[in-house]
């Protein structure tokens, strides 16, 4: 298995996530298992981006709060104990966090068949998504109703959410306004100054309101198709005013991750 991961990783996940739903608890664990590893190895393997990550900045304590930076505030320190008086506030820095730079939020179809392919797809979105937002991201997945595999107030591994999503299984009709409105929902939760919808689907809905409505209501919106059977979702993009990237398979997706959320 190994071997063939390393000649055709697509394949390879295609076929270990359709074994993830086998009758044989014992094999579907121990295929859901390496199917999991292996689209975080995809995912690791793509380009990545820290622009999820909050990072610490300096700042005058007079101006704002954090930790004290001893190496910056030496001076003031210095000062003010030869002078023998008492450091004022604005002679010392402190550290911050400053919010992250972006949030996103990964809508999975789950409607009609999705298997194989599609199902492997979703699984290496999910991890690129952790990867680039590790602070902010959210995951959904919709069909006929819309469930959130990862809140985006709630902290959970990566892996725990990759391996919930190699268990959906199709079914249903496709109301892709309500998946919408609810990713919006989810951002509305994040501080991050940049809030990103990402959308795996073929993007014909069958029920519910009108998806383009609630796309204009997002931010953004990044639409992601199957190369095969992406027309519908380019010209759905297109309408909305999202950006699109089709897909050869799942090995494709953290690049198309990163084309659509920096175009």
């Amino acid at each position: 298995m190994a071997e063939q991961a390393s000649v055709d990783p697509d394949q390879t996940l295609a076929l270990l996530a359709d074994m993830a739903a086998a009758a044989d608890r014992q094999m579907a664990a121990l295929a859901a298992r390496l199917a999991g590893r292996l689209a975080l190895d995809l995912a690791r393997a793509g380009a990545s981006s820290a622009g999820g990550v909050g990072r610490l900045e300096p700042g005058r304590a007079d101006l704002c709060s954090g930790d004290i930076d001893i190496d910056r505030s030496l001076d003031g320190l210095l000062e003010a104990r030869a002078a023998g008086r008492s450091v004022a506030l604005d002679e010392l820095w402190v550290q911050r966090w400053q919010r992250p730079a972006t949030a996103i939020t990964l809508v999975v179809d789950r409607s009609g068949s999705m298997g194989g392919p599609r199902l492997a797809a979703a699984a290496v979105a999910a991890a690129a998504c952790a990867l680039r937002a590790p602070q902010q991201w959210s995951a959904l997945a919709f069909g006929d109703q819309v469930v959130a595999i990862k809140s985006a107030d709630r902290d959970r591994p990566a892996p725990a959410v990759v391996d919930d999503v190699l268990r959906l299984r199709g079914y249903g009709t496709t109301d892709l306004a309500a998946a919408l409105d609810a990713a919006r929902a989810q951002l509305e939760r994040c501080t991050a100054r940049r809030r990103i919808a990402v959308l795996l689907s073929d993007c014909r809905a069958t029920a519910g309101g009108d998806p383009l409505a609630a796309a204009r209501r997002l931010d953004e919106l990044c639409v992601i198709a199957p190369a095969g059977d992406a027309a519908d979702a380019e010209a759905f993009a297109a309408a909305a005013g999202a950006r699109f990237a089709a897909i050869a398979g799942p090995r494709s997706i953290p690049d198309a991750v990163a084309t659509v959320l920096e175009g």
